[in-house]
C-alpha cells in the first residue's frame, strides 16, 4: 500500500474542511464561522451525512486512516454510483480496508458517517495503483431538513434517502439535515445560497413544530424568507419545497404557539402560491403526504422516524415525484440517468 497525498479536493458533500492536527475534518457548515450557529446545530454540522472521500482510481485495496472514535462507525464503499459493501470500523480503530476492488480504472465514493464526527488522516491505495480526486461533472444537489434528511436511522451512509436518490440521479449531494435543528434559519439560507446548485430541496415544518420554532404568523414569512435568500444568488435554479411526511400524534394536534401540521401544511403551499405569484417560476411545492403518507405509518418505529426500510420509501417516492415534476428529470439533460 501506499500514500496518497490528501487534501481537501478528495471531499464531495462538505462545505468546508477544517484542518487539525489529527487530520482533515469535513463539516456541514463553515467551520470558521461555527460561533455563530446554535450550538446542537454546530454539533449536528459535525457529523459528515452525505460526505464522500471522493477520487477516481484502478486500485484494487483502499484504506481509509481516521481519527479513531469512543463508538462504533460505519463507511460505505460506492464504485460508479453502486454501493458495494459496509466496513463498521469498532470503537478505538483508526484504519478501515476494503479489498477486491475491480482490477480498472473507476470512480470510488467512501460515505462517511451519517451520525458520527470523522476526521480523515489519510488515504492508502494498493501498490502500483493511482489514485485523484474525482472532478465535478454531476449536477450539485443540496437538500436541507431535519433528522429526517440526516436520516440517522437509514441502514448506513449511502443508504439514507438522499444518497439513495443521488446516487440513483448521478446527482452530487451536499445533504444539510440537521436532527432536530431544521429551524428555517437566516444564516442556513445564506449557506445555500453562497454554494453551487443545480437542485435545492428544502424538507420545512418537522423541527419547528416540535420545538415550538415558529408561529403562525411567523411560520409562511420564515419560509417566504430563506427562498428570497437561496434566489439571491440562485434565480433559476429549482427549488423544491417539501412539507412535512406524515407524524400521527402531530397532524392535528396543536403545538405550543398553535401550529401543528395540516397547518404548516397549507401554510407552505400558501408561500409558493405567493412567491409564484409574485415571478419565481422555477419553484414547485410538494406535498410530503405524497412522499410519506398514513399507510406509511408502519416504517415509523418512534412515529416520527422511517426506519430503514422506510429510507428506501421515501427515497424511491422522491424520485418518482422529481421525475414526474421535471419530465426527463433534473439531471439528465447532462447525461445523468
Amino acid at each position: 500500500m501506499h500514500t496518497i497525498e490528501f487534501n481537501e479536493a478528495w471531499f464531495r458533500g462538505a462545505v468546508s474542511i477544517e484542518k487539525t492536527d489529527a487530520g482533515l475534518r469535513p463539516w456541514r457548515l463553515p467551520h470558521e464561522q461555527l460561533g455563530l450557529y446554535a450550538d446542537k446545530l454546530v454539533e449536528r454540522a459535525g457529523q459528515p451525512a452525505g460526505v464522500r472521500v471522493a477520487f477516481l482510481s484502478d486500485a484494487v485495496l483502499v484504506e481509509l486512516h481516521v481519527a479513531a472514535a469512543e463508538e462504533d462507525v460505519q463507511f460505505d464503499l460506492v464504485i460508479e454510483d453502486v454501493f458495494v459493501e459496509t466496513r463498521t470500523l469498532p470503537a478505538g480503530e483508526d484504519v478501515c480496508l476494503f479489498t477486491n476492488l475491480p482490477e480498472r480504472m473507476k470512480p470510488i465514493e467512501i460515505y462517511l458517517s451519517q451520525k458520527a464526527a470523522v476526521i480523515v488522516k489519510a488515504l492508502k491505495v494498493s501498490d502500483g495503483a493511482s489514485a485523484a480526486p474525482l472532478t465535478h461533472t454531476q449536477p450539485r444537489w443540496i437538500t436541507y431538513g431535519s433528522s429526517i434528511t440526516q436520516s440517522t436511522d437509514a441502514e448506513s451512509p449511502a443508504h439514507t434517502w438522499p444518497a439513495i436518490v443521488a446516487r440513483s440521479k448521478r446527482w452530487d449531494l451536499c445533504c444539510l439535515g440537521f436532527a432536530g435543528q431544521c429551524h428555517i434559519e437566516p444564516m442556513i439560507a445564506r449557506v445555500i445560497r453562497d454554494l453551487p446548485a443545480d437542485i435545492i430541496s428544502l424538507c420545512l415544518g418537522i423541527n419547528v413544530m416540535g420545538g415550538n420554532t415558529l408561529n403562525i404568523r411567523m411560520f409562511r414569512s420564515a419560509v417566504i424568507g430563506m427562498v428570497a435568500i437561496i434566489r439571491e444568488k440562485h434565480p433559476h435554479t429549482p427549488i423544491f419545497l417539501f412539507s412535512p411526511i406524515y407524524c400521527p400524534h402531530r397532524e392535528t394536534d396543536e403545538n405550543a404557539v398553535g401550529m401543528n401540521l395540516v397547518t404548516m401544511r397549507e401554510e407552505i403551499q400558501e408561500a409558493v402560491k405567493g412567491l409564484t405569484a409574485c415571478g419565481d417560476a422555477h419553484l414547485t411545492y410538494v406535498d410530503g403526504l405524497e412522499i410519506f403518507g398514513e399507510a406509511y405509518v408502519d416504517y415509523l418505529p418512534d412515529r416520527l422516524h422511517p426506519n430503514a426500510e422506510g429510507n428506501t420509501i421515501m427515497a424511491n417516492h422522491i424520485m418518482g415525484k422529481l421525475t414526474l415534476l421535471t419530465g426527463q428529470g433534473v439531471g439528465d439533460e447532462c447525461g445523468c440517468q
